[in-house]
């Protein structure tokens, strides 16, 4: 399955980017990302709890930043296993960022494959939860870009 799409935030595009590249940041974005880590540079370990249809899953995921070009596009891998299903999710995502105006436009690709149960619910509900998905973290980062950049997280 493949998802695309664009957010415009009002923030300088080196500001988003460095903000993006924050793991903790993004994380705090995403409804559902739990006891993130960094396991080694550009390479984090996380829960990720979500309510597909009526079933709640949750993952253990591995998510790795295969590439950085700041500050136009961030690629990454995600590899993820759910707890007490059988199954896998294997995703790869290319964000790139370009000026819009005072703001930044954020266009990403999503290619992602699912087995086991979650692969059987079919592509419009996965769909409809990934947009869903994508408004939710929308709204978030133009909340954070709304008093201007985000503080980076310390480690």
């Amino acid at each position: 399955m493949k998802f695309t799409g664009e957010i415009t935030v009002m923030a300088p595009r080196a500001a988003v980017f460095e903000a993006l590249r924050d793991a903790r940041f993004f994380a705090s974005c995403v409804e559902g990302v739990r006891d993130l880590a960094e396991v080694a540079p550009d390479r984090y370990s996380a829960r990720f709890e979500t309510k597909v249809a009526y079933m709640k899953f949750t993952f253990k995921v591995m998510v790795e930043v295969t590439r950085a070009d700041a500050p136009r596009e961030i690629e990454a891998k995600v590899e993820g296993t759910p707890l007490g299903v059988v199954g896998r999710m294997v995703a790869t995502s290319v964000t790139s960022l370009s000026e819009a105006g005072d703001g930044t436009r954020i266009d990403y690709a999503v290619e992602a494959t699912l087995t086991g149960k979650l692969g059987s619910l079919g592509q419009p509900v996965l769909r409809s939860k990934a947009r869903d998905m994508e408004k939710q973290f929308a709204a978030r980062l133009a909340a954070a870009f709304a008093t201007g950049a985000p503080q980076r997280a310390q480690s």
